[in-house]
């Protein structure tokens, strides 16, 4: 476990996410208001291609942003739930239940709007807070039960209030939100029970629940694959991809005082 003042795989996700954007940035993209074209370029989620050859985007668009304001309001959360997972997890079960909640938030945007744009975080963010919501509710873990139950509250609050906000505002893609805490409540749930057991035993069950995370994250996606794969549209056959298309990009928010969503829409 980390000291308690540092937050390593914290630090080392934001500033990835960090880095992506600047990287954006110093090659012309929008800082403010980034057209649909250079997020696509940058890793954006789309089916044609994301349920295509380019699978990857489903990772991918987890580390890219619509916006200083959408990418410091999801760093912003990121970093605070993220000081926390790093006291509850350790390195490798944060890193493979961020990606994995990642991953499922993008294939639920695929399932239910395949034609919409999506970037950002708020899978994977979602996602974490998920965890860590199984993990205090049903793990036996050092810590007083009058912090547990005002932790759970914060968390609860935090993910009812980012759904209820997604569900009412037509820009967010709240089915990013709902994939990545759905999947970070099932891994949360099988991993609880032996947060605090010896290392052996805690390794195996980290391994047993991420081979079955993967088996059913590859079930779902080729499903989704199956339902919604669609043809390029002839727009986008040209390498400069300068068309439009809808757009919704991640995010979520820690506090009750802060509004994280998956945003935009753009119609073609």
């Amino acid at each position: 476990m980390p000291p308690r003042n540092t937050a390593p795989i914290t630090t080392a996700l934001v500033g990835i996410n960090v880095a992506v954007f600047v990287a954006m940035t110093l090659t012309g993209v929008s800082p403010v208001a980034p057209a649909t074209g250079p997020l696509l370029k940058w890793g954006a989620n789309w089916g044609p291609l994301s349920l295509g050859m380019q699978s990857w985007r489903m990772l991918s668009s987890n580390y890219v942003h619509a916006g200083i304001i959408h990418i410091g309001l999801n760093m912003w959360c990121l970093w605070n739930l993220g000081f926390l997972a790093e006291r509850i997890f350790d390195p490798w079960t944060y890193v493979l239940t961020y990606t994995a909640c990642g991953l499922s938030g993008s294939i639920a945007s695929l399932w239910l709007h395949p034609m919409t744009v999506g970037v950002g975080a708020s899978g994977a963010i979602f996602g974490l807070a998920g965890a860590l919501i199984a993990a205090l509710y049903l793990g036996h873990l050092p810590i007083p039960k009058e912090a547990i139950r005002g932790t759970l509250r914060s968390l609860v609050a935090f993910a009812g209030y980012n759904l209820f906000f997604g569900a009412v505002a037509p820009f967010i893609d709240n089915s990013a939100h709902i994939g990545g805490l759905v999947c970070g409540l099932a891994i949360g749930s099988l991993l609880a029970k032996h947060l605090m057991a010896p290392p052996e035993v805690r390794n195996t069950w980290r391994a047993i629940t991420f081979i079955a995370a993967a088996v059913v994250l590859l079930v779902l996606y080729e499903m989704v694959k199956r339902q919604n794969a669609v043809p390029l549209p002839p727009a986008t056959q040209s390498s400069q991809l300068s068309y439009s298309v809808p757009v919704s990009s991640s995010s979520s928010s820690l506090t009750i005082s802060t509004a994280c969503p998956r945003t935009a829409k753009v119609n073609f």
